[in-house]
């Protein structure tokens, strides 16, 4: 999957400095930063989602 992101000024030079001090290209950095966003969740997201999948239970039940 190919993914296009529009960044401010100051987050592209950020990425920019970030990778350049790790030695990697900006693209492995931001793919890096992506695997582990998703890989391990935060407690606050993982909360908001078991949250939200309770509040629309009796809906998923109906659509089955």
């Amino acid at each position: 999957m190919k993914l296009a992101l529009d960044l401010s000024e100051a987050q592209a030079q950020a990425l920019l400095a970030r990778a350049k001090t790790l030695g990697v290209a900006p693209e492995d950095l931001a793919r890096a930063a992506i695997a582990d966003a998703l890989s391990a969740p935060s407690e606050p997201l993982r909360a908001a989602a078991e949250r939200l999948l309770a509040d629309n239970a009796e809906l998923y039940k109906r659509l089955a």
